[in-house]
């Protein structure tokens, strides 16, 4: 297999079937949309990484993360374990994301790698500066 630069392109599911040069521009900006979300969503999770490392308590015995001073939600559950799940549902999406964008760029249309290229270069240029204020 080589890339090709081509407007007929199946990607993805069967019902993605390119044929057309506007098909093909509407799939290019969709690749590119979901390669800037997939960077939102690496940003994003860093910064719950950040946040749940700041709301663990500077003991980690076993006292320290059940201590009922430090829970601060109305179910049993310390904070640093909600920003647990919210981790695990970014990561979750993150590979979701991934093996879509994956998959699109084993089209092997060149249209659709630098579109996914594109796409991760603009995600990570606009959320970055996002990082610092988390």
């Amino acid at each position: 297999m080589t890339f090709y630069f081509s407007d007929t392109v199946v990607l993805l599911f069967d019902f993605w079937n390119v044929h057309s040069p506007t098909g093909m521009v509407l799939s290019v900006l969709v690749i590119l949309l979901l390669s800037v979300l997939y960077e939102a969503v690496k940003m994003g999770k860093a910064v719950l990484l950040r946040r749940a490392l700041l709301a663990l308590p500077r003991s980690l015995s076993h006292e320290a993360l059940t201590d009922p001073s430090l829970m601060a939600l109305p179910l049993s559950f310390p904070r640093w374990f909600w920003f647990h799940v919210g981790q695990t549902l970014f990561h979750v999406l993150q590979v979701v994301l991934g093996y879509m964008m994956m998959l699109a760029v084993m089209s092997y249309n060149a249209w659709i790698f630098l579109a996914a290229i594109a796409g991760s270069t603009l995600g990570y240029f606009m959320v970055y500066p996002l990082l610092g204020r988390g």
